[in-house]
């Protein structure tokens, strides 16, 4: 695509900043913040809504605010897209509509054909009243098929779970104008033996998810990188693990290898529930923001 988000180099990850989990003050302090350190992008994990993505938005006045992302089969089209051109209109486009397919253990029944879903609702976005832009929507592309979907009727793609050689396949894939924004896991912590522990506790829900555990062995694993929470050689090629310095030189992997922006999930022991802000300051230290 021509057109691509206002992403910056570096963005933030979580599913923690939705008011179903917080209360809004505290979503709003806490994205208020994220934009004053000068990360580019917060991803809204968790298929948010667009209204959830709303409330980040009114708190902020620079960072770009992404759903990361939006389950085609939770939200209807017609509405998101109407919200979307609403949220875009009233902050100078700061919206970027992240979708996936999500996972037929998430999805259910609903979860048939989710290649063909994804192109009749981006159709359908593109038939609504309002329209989503391709420009302004990329898509959680992991294989081949998707990839190419999402450098054709998107912005690019938003790859969840991968390496920097998947970086490298996925560039070659989306050619040079498509944006390729992976999400990057890490641990702040330089007990490596803890910090596997940490990361390995929340890998293993991953790890019951087909559309995770089939890329894996695209990269080369197999299944016995997948028992007791996955493998040291899995552990160390999903997450960085370490002090910034050792998370920065893994995310300049992210970039050589053809990301235009990597956002950063900070993951601890207890990543469901915990808002990891004295990492987020200490990562925005070390890391290639725009502290302009």
């Amino acid at each position: 695509m021509s057109s691509r988000p206002a992403l910056g180099k570096i963005g933030v990850w979580t599913a923690a900043l939705k008011t179903d989990s917080l209360p809004s003050e505290q979503v709003s302090e806490v994205a208020a913040e994220l934009d004053e350190l000068g990360y580019g992008a917060i991803w809204l994990g968790g298929s948010p809504s667009p209204d959830q993505a709303g409330v980040l938005l009114d708190a902020t006045s620079r960072i770009t605010i992404a759903t990361g992302i939006l389950s085609i089969w939770d939200h209807e089209a017609a509405y998101v897209a109407e919200r979307h051109t609403a949220l875009n209109a009233a902050h100078d486009g700061r919206f970027l509509l992240g979708l996936g397919v999500s996972h037929s253990a998430l999805a259910g029944e609903r979860y048939r054909r989710p290649y063909t879903a994804m192109k009749e609702y981006l159709t359908a976005l593109d038939s609504a009243p309002s329209p989503v832009p391709a420009s302004q929507r990329v898509l959680a592309a992991l294989g081949p098929k998707m990839l190419e979907l999402a450098r054709d009727r998107a912005a690019g793609a938003h790859p969840y779970l991968v390496t920097p050689e998947h970086t490298a396949e996925a560039r070659d894939i989306l050619g040079k104008d498509s944006v390729l924004a992976p999400e990057l896991k890490v641990v702040l912590d330089t007990d490596l033996d803890r910090a596997r522990t940490t990361a390995r506790g929340y890998l293993a829900r991953y790890l019951a998810l087909p559309n995770y555990t089939n890329n894996f062995r695209r990269l080369g694993f197999e299944d016995a990188d997948f028992a007791d929470g996955g493998s040291d050689r899995l552990i160390s090629a999903m997450f960085a693990l370490g002090d910034a310095e050792v998370i920065r030189a893994r995310v300049d992997e992210f970039l050589a290898a053809g990301a235009d922006h990597v956002a950063i999930q900070a993951v601890t022991e207890s990543p469901l529930a915990d808002v990891p802000r004295a990492q987020w300051r200490t990562l925005a230290e070390a890391l290639p923001l725009d502290k302009g």
